[in-house]
């Protein structure tokens, strides 16, 4: 038997419409898994659509969804639920980048905004599987897995950018206390930490050459992390295989955090 046939499994990735998250939606196909990607941008939803069938697999759909707003997460769980019967897997990877400044100048409003999107998104969308998941369990299936994105940002000093770093800090620290909840009902917990990775959120980052001077001899494996880096590891937590891993930080960064 192949622990990593996702065949007849469900997963939700939000933000899987690019970057990272079109990354871990496309392991996930290729595993077997039916995927319902949640974006905001219908042309980005259509093009990961395209992208995932033809990739094969199971069943591919794509929800226009807003995770900062509890009704949009809750209608798009709904809508899910109706067209395949059943979520294993909620990947929470809809993020925001934040934006570099002074800590002092930082305002409300964007401490809020960027809070809504990294934080409580994640909490929304984790919220919707777990009452899914949990009544599965109660009925006799004890299974489900709840995987959020979070950055290497939370464990080390993001300077300039400290309302990222606190999010993907506080995210860290839900995905523990819901992993020590959550195993009774067979619910693992886990979070994916990408390093300096290839995406639209990097792209200006990248496209300063002072940057990569600087940063790219920080990096043992010597170049930065791309979507399909994160193929593997997202089969991984989405699989049988990964049932008795829980509350882990899987750190993907080249060496970034350790040299």
């Amino acid at each position: 038997m192949n622990p990593f046939d996702l065949s007849g499994r469900v997963a939700v990735v939000t933000g899987g419409n690019g970057g990272l998250g079109l990354g871990m939606a496309a392991g996930l196909a290729r595993a077997g898994c039916a995927v319902s990607v949640w974006g905001r941008n219908d042309e980005k939803n259509a093009f990961a659509v395209e992208t995932l069938r033809e990739i094969g697999g199971g069943e591919v759909e794509a929800l226009a969804c807003d995770v900062t707003d509890e009704a949009s997460v809750g209608e798009c769980m709904a809508a899910t639920l109706a067209r395949f019967g059943r979520v294993d897997g909620m990947f929470a990877n809809a993020g925001h980048g934040g934006g570099a400044k002074p800590s002092a100048d930082r305002t409300a409003a964007e401490w809020r905004a960027l809070m809504a999107v990294n934080l409580d998104g994640v909490v929304n969308c984790f919220q919707a599987a777990t009452r899914h998941m949990v009544e599965r369990s109660k009925a006799g299936e004890p299974f489900g897995r709840l995987v959020a994105t979070s950055s290497v940002a939370g464990l080390e000093g993001a300077a300039y950018n400290e309302h990222y770093g606190a999010s993907k800090g506080a995210v860290n620290a839900y995905v523990r206390a819901l992993a020590v909840e959550l195993a009774r009902h067979g619910i693992t917990v886990n979070a994916i930490l990408p390093g300096w990775c290839e995406s639209e959120m990097t792209a200006d980052t990248f496209a300063n050459e002072k940057f990569v001077a600087n940063v790219m001899p920080r990096i043992p494996a010597r170049r930065f992390g791309r979507p399909d880096d994160f193929e593997a590891v997202s089969v991984y937590l989405m699989s049988g295989g990964s049932s008795y891993q829980t509350g882990q930080a899987f750190v993907l960064d080249g060496g970034y955090t350790i040299f």
